[in-house]
């Protein structure tokens, strides 16, 4: 072998090699933390903080699938969107906030969201009185407030470089709107002084103050997700002879269709944002219409409660509950299986773009 054919061999395994150990690097990139603000789907036990809530899963039999197999405050017999999400990401599950407070003050020092947190609160919305059937969550509005609260003492923690650099590299994923749709069509009242498209007009531009907020202070990764099938769940179900409550689902429909929009027109006007649109309405209505190709017998009753659909009466300790939750679509009167949230995240996370878009989570992590 001559000289220049030497280097030039050399030369090609070198940059082959180097691009092949940068591709998988990049592959294997993990996100710096996961911030969740949203509502009981994404709550991973904040309520269980909140003395006067009458809206906790800190009892049997939620978390019977848990790998602790006891409640966790999650609205599931087991892990949560949240859990899959942070999996996905290759990260532990970001802690509730309000524990991280409640360590902090036992320990007598400040509290640290640098690895992350969830601000999520069941029965939680967009509005602040979205919770008044259930008489304590954390509206959207005050779960910021929480993280600008934080941010402002990661600030102080690790300094602006390093905190500008940490937070644009983490994900945050609201979850959230499914509480306030639902109150508007339960309250003659609220229906009384708006149109439901008026009504979710509002929603989306207090949603977009609220999303702005995080990018002033720092978030630049952004998972959304849209309203799901609600007329679908048990407990609406109940209202409608077992069928899907279908003006409900309408609405949830337009919602959706704006939120798009507005995404779309928010990440327009501030550099550096990117986001993943996940359509929760689409992905809920393949595992109903598809059961049996996601292993599902069960689309319409939920696996814990009583009554009709196991629906009339909430997910509790004496009421029973199905031996296989697997083959459930529905844990509870509003709720998915653990089994449905995995499948939903993984559709979050690789696609296809029928439910995610303009990007998935998977290319979201990787810009």
């Amino acid at each position: 072998m001559t000289c220049s054919v030497y280097y030039i061999t050399f030369f090609f395994f070198f940059f082959f090699f180097f691009f092949l150990n940068y591709y998988c690097e990049a592959q294997n990139q993990k996100a710096s933390a996961l911030y969740v603000f949203g509502d009981s789907l994404v709550d991973v036990g904040n309520n269980n903080y909140l003395k006067l809530s009458i809206v906790k899963a800190n009892h049997f039999p939620y978390g019977i699938d848990f790998p602790s197999k006891k409640p966790t405050g999650r609205f599931s017999n087991g892990k949560n969107a949240a859990d899959f999400i942070a999996e996905e990401l290759g990260l532990p599950t970001s802690p509730p906030y309000l524990s991280l407070v409640s360590e902090s003050k036992a320990n007598k020092d400040n509290v640290s969201i640098v690895g992350g947190a969830s601000f999520a609160s069941a029965g939680a919305g967009i509005f602040d009185g979205s919770d008044q059937r259930y008489k304590q969550s954390i509206p959207l509005r005050k779960q910021v407030d929480y993280y600008v609260e934080a941010h402002n003492e990661m600030l102080k923690q690790i300094g602006e470089s390093a905190l500008q650099e940490h937070l644009s590299s983490s994900i945050f994923t609201v979850v959230i709107g499914s509480n306030d749709l639902s109150g508007y069509f339960d309250s003659s009242n609220l229906r009384h002084k708006s149109t439901p498209q008026q009504y979710l007009d509002s929603m989306l531009f207090s949603l977009r103050a609220q999303l702005q907020r995080i990018y002033e202070n720092g978030g630049r990764k952004f998972e959304i997700a849209g309203i799901g099938a609600v007329g679908c769940c048990p407990a609406r179900r109940l209202k409608n002879n077992t069928e899907c409550e279908a003006e409900i689902n309408f609405w949830a429909l337009k919602y959706n269709e704006g939120l798009k929009s507005m995404l779309q027109e928010w990440q327009s006007q501030n550099h550096g944002l990117a986001y993943t649109f996940f359509d929760t309405y689409a992905a809920n209505d393949d595992l109903i219409l598809n059961p049996s190709t996601h292993g599902f017998s069960e689309v319409r009753a939920a696996c814990c409660g009583l009554g009709e659909l196991r629906a009339r009466a909430p997910c509790l300790p004496v009421t029973k509950f199905c031996s296989n939750r697997k083959d459930h679509v529905f844990w509870d009167q509003y709720h998915p299986t653990e089994t449905a949230s995995r499948i939903l995240v993984d559709k979050i996370f690789n696609g296809p773009s029928q439910y995610t878009s303009p990007i998935t989570l998977k290319e979201l992590l990787h810009l």
